[in-house]
């Protein structure tokens, strides 16, 4: 949108620069791309956001002037003059017939014969062409400036080129043809709105008017039209026949429906002005909604939301100065009435928003938030996010599966001999005829589903409620596992292939508990073969299974392994321990020592550490698992592993003597404990 410093200065009184303007208007979110001084005026171009329609017009841009100003808009309204020469003598000779009032709301004519079509004044011509307008004559050019000025597209028709004083809004027929004042046909369809007379189309409805209707230098009376289109109608029709106007852009947006009468006016003021003419007719069909709204407004949420204390004078003349009415509701609240070009405010945050516009962002300080602490909720709503964004983390993906279930589905997951099942009474099919007492079942039929759509790795969970009989209904976690993925291990290892198995879900499960404060003392995975039921504390809380061939014969999974966990959140929830203590780093360097041990292959690694531990003393803070061996060097039934310890003091630099004293006490006693050897 390109406006001229003195075109605004018609509307508002200005006292500041061309450069003060740009800065203060890019600082209310109009942002002044460019600003170029030609021929005694300054042009400014400015983006204007697509919420914005009403700034699509020098008035609308001198609007905000006045606030940004604290100046006022000089009324134009009382300039209009209409001389009506002959205005009764033909009253009911023009027929306007809307088809649809849904795409045209509101249609006007004005008839003005006896124009002179000629070269615009130069003033006339020098003001569109600043702002990047070609002057075509006169009637064509005033129909231009109009739109510019007020935001209200306009065109004008040869009257005396249209057949029986007839105009018609509607849709295109199939088959129908236009060519357009850009000289190129058009073809036409039934999503195209269309202007016509009462024998062919004459204009593109809001887009661009037909060759054999333009005001031409021979053309004497004219049909000046000024109407409302449905927006998504023109930005169709726009796009279907590739054309782009000044006017579909501002119909596009919405038009002010309380602008189209005062432009129809201003453009016969002028046509009478310049091209001599005399109106004769004016012409109404349909109407248009005032396109206002009353929004209660609070004072003290105002100063709220902006952190600052605005007094109520000063919100008012903000919002008065840009066209709002304001109507004093209570001691610190107002009724606003918007005004009709506005209609992108709709809620109080809305007028909020203004009022920090013109009101100066650069006036409102920055802080720091105020932050309330809210106690934990470490129920089992508070648990279940905090569950989901740790198995995020890990890279597993959360899936949604319904609640109902076929009952043949649970064979092989689910003993029906317990009969407790909950079954539907009028299910609505067959394969939803049951409540799920358990997520296996239906994870297993998502994988199933996924490895039939080529995915080669699946890891996905799901946090849902089963329902075990009448009385038992609780959260579940559901963790699935299957197939191979590839991991780069740089030019000399390449790809590792790894393919799910139950370490993978042991793994998930652990870095779940440890993140959820249970230490490793605390639970553990029992069984062998197709199953591993969980404990924590020695209560069971889920169980870790591999389908075996059967089921995955029914689900027509074939050379894959699939591997599910399913844990009672329920369970698990008064094990949980949320709360952390955080330490600062230590200041002083920790000292590591290493030691290889000989062991037996069943001895676990968890023994050896927990041993490991206990011998320690306070200088022992980290042990870490860093090697492991079987060959041939190694007796049979026999492992060798390295562990690494770390020894650190909050207090001070540690001695070789200090560390090589409990190291020796450790080592001496997982050697005598174990009957290892060291290395």
């Amino acid at each position: 949108m390109k406006v001229t410093y003195n075109w605004l200065k018609d509307f508002v009184q200005i006292e500041i620069s061309p450069q003060v303007l740009a800065d203060k208007l890019t600082m209310v979110g109009l942002e002044v791309t460019s600003l170029e001084a030609k021929d005694g005026d300054f042009v400014l171009e400015l983006e204007i956001t697509s919420n914005r329609p009403d700034c699509l017009s020098v008035i609308g841009i001198a609007r905000e002037v006045a606030a940004i100003t604290k100046s006022k808009i000089k009324n134009q309204k009382s300039k209009i003059q209409i001389k009506n020469q002959n205005f009764c003598q033909r009253r009911g000779s023009l027929k306007i017939n809307i088809e649809n009032k849904k795409d045209c709301p509101l249609y006007t004519a004005k008839i003005i014969r006896g124009v002179k079509v000629k070269p615009s004044p130069a003033w006339l011509r020098k003001r569109l062409e600043l702002v990047g307008c070609r002057s075509v004559n006169n009637i064509v050019d005033i129909a231009n400036y109009v739109l510019f000025e007020l935001g209200e597209p306009l065109h004008a028709f040869d009257y005396d080129k249209l057949a029986q004083d007839t105009i018609v809004v509607r849709r295109a027929k199939n088959g129908e043809k236009l060519i357009s004042i850009d000289g190129q046909e058009k073809a036409l369809s039934p999503d195209i709105l269309l202007i016509a007379d009462q024998q062919k189309p004459i204009a593109i409805a809001g887009v661009m008017g037909g060759k054999d209707t333009e005001v031409g230098e021979n053309t004497k009376n004219i049909l000046l039209e000024a109407a409302i289109f449905n927006p998504l109608i023109v930005r169709r029709g726009r796009q279907k026949l590739a054309i782009q106007s000044e006017s579909s852009y501002r119909f596009e947006r919405g038009i002010d429906p309380q602008i189209v009468q005062v432009a129809s006016q201003r453009a016969t003021q002028l046509i009478q002005e310049i091209a001599a003419g005399d109106f004769v007719l004016a012409k109404n069909a349909g109407s248009a909604k005032s396109g206002t709204r009353k929004i209660d407004l609070d004072i003290d949420r105002v100063n709220k939301n902006l952190g600052i204390n605005i007094r109520a004078t000063e919100i008012k003349r903000i919002l008065g100065s840009l066209g709002f009415k304001l109507n004093s509701k209570a001691k610190k609240s107002f009724s606003v009435d918007t005004p009709s070009y506005r209609q992108d405010i709709k809620m109080p945050i809305d007028l909020i928003e203004e009022i920090a516009r013109i009101f100066g962002y650069e006036n409102i300080p920055t802080t720091l938030p105020c932050v309330s602490l809210q106690t934990q909720d470490n129920g089992i709503g508070g648990i279940i996010p905090i569950i989901k964004n740790i198995l995020v983390g890990l890279g597993l993906y959360e899936v949604i599966t319904y609640s109902l279930i076929d009952r043949a589905g649970l064979e092989g997951f689910w003993d029906d001999a317990q009969n407790n099942i909950i079954e539907i009474s009028n299910p609505p099919s067959k394969e939803q005829g049951v409540l799920r007492p358990m997520l296996m079942d239906s994870l297993a039929h998502c994988v199933a589903y996924n490895l039939h759509q080529k995915q080669g790795y699946i890891n996905i969970f799901e946090i849902a409620k089963t329902y075990v009989g009448p009385d038992l209904e609780q959260y579940v976690l559901g963790i699935a596992l299957s197939g191979m993925q590839s991991h780069w291990f740089g030019p000399q290892q390449g790809y590792i292939r790894d393919e799910a198995g139950f370490l993978h879900l042991k793994g998930i499960l652990t870095q779940l508990f440890c993140c959820l404060g249970l230490s490793e003392k605390e639970y553990e995975f029992k069984g062998g073969g197709y199953e591993y039921p969980i404990y924590v504390k020695a209560q069971k809380i889920g169980i870790l299974r591999k389908l075996p061939k059967d089921i995955l014969e029914g689900l027509d999974i074939k050379h894959k392994e699939v591997f599910l966990a399913e844990i009672a959140l329920d369970n698990l929830l008064s094990h949980i321990q949320l709360n952390k203590r955080f330490t600062a780093f230590p200041r002083y360097p920790g000292i590591t020592r290493d030691v290889t041990l000989e062991l037996k292959e069943e001895l676990p690694l968890e023994k050896i550490i927990e041993t490991a531990f206990d011998l320690g003393g306070k200088l022992l803070r980290k042990i870490e698992f860093t090697d492991y061996y079987k060959g041939e060097k190694v007796a049979a039934g026999f492992k060798r592993i390295t562990i690494s310890c770390l020894y650190l003091s909050l207090e001070r630099t540690l001695t070789d003597a200090e560390i090589n004293s409990e190291h020796t006490r450790i080592v001496n006693g997982i050697k005598e404990q174990f009957n290892a050897k060291i290395y």
